[in-house]
């Protein structure tokens, strides 16, 4: 039997952007705090202008931990809250938490060990949707079903392996550094983003489903269509500054718009024939939903059909109105050179 080793993990940064995060903060930090991990931590809070008590409860959870800081984020943006964060930290490994995720006891200790495992630049697992009312319950199964967000592994699961993207990510540090961070003009698909540099320059970006972070859903149809149409529409913008780096699954969504819009106003004007492309989509998204209502009560998996539709339709609509002037801003722009704290 091998003894077990005396080297100390390496320490690790937690880095969280927060912005009217009042409900989940507590316990996404408690859930950090309380890691079954050897080596040094520290957590450090980009605060965001919020007007709930968001403020408030991190001031609390720096006074009674050590390990917990905060450093303010003027503008908001999830992108500069990170690279504020970054440039705070001192450890050699960082780990994107959001306010609203939960880390499951061992990540931390299980990612450090992937990534020494595997060589990766970052890696990463699946985003587990758990709802706490009959609506979040749709929306969870909805964000984890093959129908609603197609073969993404970090949705669905799947097996180990090397991938475009992960869900938040668990970096080396000088990957980051070394990509000058999150780039600021991607208000949303940051991450993608800088995954996609990531592996351009030759890095790794490794999936695996030993990791998990639940994930508390939007919490209405309207704050679900305002995500979805930001992912759309953000995500036309990557595919704008990155050439090559759109597949079938990202235009799935803006062509079932397109159908049916066509289909209405063909049904409309000409035949009612028109009708059965839009009717054909409500009828796929209701089988497609039982599936993966399976095991909820029944008010929830009646509102599978209207998140499944939320989300194909606001991120379709997302990104085929995403103005072109979005791109030629980040275009425009220029990373972050430095992001050490020295």
């Amino acid at each position: 039997m091998s003894e077990k080793s005396d080297v100390q993990p390496p320490a690790v940064s937690v880095i969280m952007p927060v912005l009217d995060e009042e409900r989940h903060l507590r316990g996404a930090v408690q859930a950090i705090l309380a890691q079954q991990y050897d080596g040094e931590m520290e957590v450090v809070i980009a605060i965001g202008p919020s007007t709930d008590r968001t403020d408030e409860i991190a001031a609390e959870l720096v006074r009674e931990d050590p390990r917990v800081h905060t450093v303010p984020n003027p503008t908001g943006r999830t992108p500069a809250a990170l690279n504020a964060a970054i440039k705070a930290s001192r450890h050699p490994v960082v780990v994107r938490v959001d306010g609203h995720g939960m880390l499951s006891p061992n990540y931390i200790a299980t990612a450090v060990r992937l990534l020494e495992e595997t060589g990766a630049q970052n890696v990463g697992g699946i985003m587990h949707a758990e709802g706490e009312n009959d609506w979040e319950h749709a929306v969870a199964a909805a964000m984890t079903s093959k129908i609603g967000v197609g073969n993404a592994a970090f949705h669905t699961g799947g097996e180990a392996g090397p991938a475009e993207t992960v869900y938040l990510g668990v970096f080396r540090r000088e990957a980051l550094e070394r990509q000058g961070g999150y780039n600021e003009e991607f208000i949303r698909a940051q991450d993608w983003e800088l995954n996609f540099r990531i592996r351009e320059a030759g890095g790794l970006i490794w999936f695996s489903p030993e990791l998990r972070v639940s994930y508390r859903p939007r919490p209405s149809v309207k704050a679900l269509a305002k995500q979805y149409k930001n992912y759309g529409r953000w995500r036309h913008v990557v595919a704008r500054y990155h050439e090559g780096s759109i597949n079938l699954r990202y235009l799935a969504p803006p062509t079932a718009v397109c159908a049916i819009a066509a289909g209405v106003v063909v049904g409309a004007a000409l035949t009612p024939w028109g009708f059965l492309i839009p009717g054909g989509y409500l009828a796929a998204i209701a089988l497609g939903s039982l599936p993966a209502g399976k095991g909820l009560p029944l008010k929830a998996r009646l509102q599978i059909p209207v998140a499944l539709a939320t989300m194909h339709m606001s991120w379709g609509f997302g990104f085929l109105t995403s103005p072109k002037a979005l791109a030629k801003k980040v275009i425009a722009s220029r990373r972050p050179a430095v992001l050490s704290a020295d």
